[in-house]
């Protein structure tokens, strides 16, 4: 059966995006993109065409490895929970996706966006605003959820949001580089517990106003 334009411009965007992620993860900012279009079978006139830049089509793998992640999350932290209960699902299930096949080249990928960023700041300012659209999952995640007598407004579930990304990609580096001995899915879910049973949760610009 013959294939619509707009099934072949799926194809052509999922090929280059697959060979996007090998080269990246390898060349981070040395990546050519002559390399990820004859990896991909086609050109880069293509890369241009479906991303218009280098920099786009980082920015759309980025969105693109990161948004099935934000979708399981949902999955692993039911409705009903209470705040703490909610950031320890969420925690056990970021520890046992260290263990996942693709931990590892995807823990390459972090890093070399984060070198490819301070060498590129306006890519990091567009990866930036990519990865806080992703999060605006996690945030709806928690929003609502209730803790210490009170409801968790949008606003404290961000501030939560950053601190519990910076705890965790900290622990998921420290895992495979043998820098976390003992960090399992119950200390994960213990430091996270710890994070948000101690940190204010305070809305700081509700009290400004």
């Amino acid at each position: 059966m013959r294939m619509t334009r707009a099934e072949a411009r799926e194809r052509n965007r999922r090929a280059l995006l697959d060979a996007a992620f090998q080269v990246v993860s390898r060349d981070g900012y040395r990546a050519r993109l002559d390399e990820i279009a004859e990896r991909a079978g086609l050109t880069t006139g293509a890369i241009y065409s479906l991303f218009g830049s280098k920099n786009g089509l980082v920015v759309a793998l980025v969105a693109d490895y990161l948004r099935p992640y934000y979708e399981e999350i949902e999955q692993a932290v039911p409705a009903g929970l209470d705040l703490l209960e909610a950031v320890d699902a969420f925690a056990r299930y970021y520890r046992r996706s260290c263990d996942a096949p693709d931990a590892r080249s995807g823990l390459s990928l972090q890093i070399t966006l984060l070198d490819m960023a301070l060498h590129d700041p306006d890519l990091g300012a567009q990866l930036a605003t990519s990865i806080r659209s992703q999060e605006s999952h996690l945030i709806a995640l928690f929003t609502g959820r209730s803790h210490n007598g009170s409801v968790v407004t949008s606003h404290q579930a961000q501030r939560l949001t950053t601190a519990l990304r910076a705890l965790f990609v900290g622990l998921s580096q420290g895992v495979p580089l043998g820098l976390a001995p003992g960090a399992d899915e119950q200390y994960f879910a213990d430091a996270a517990r710890a994070l948000a049973s101690g940190m204010s949760l305070i809305d700081h610009d509700a009290d400004a106003s």
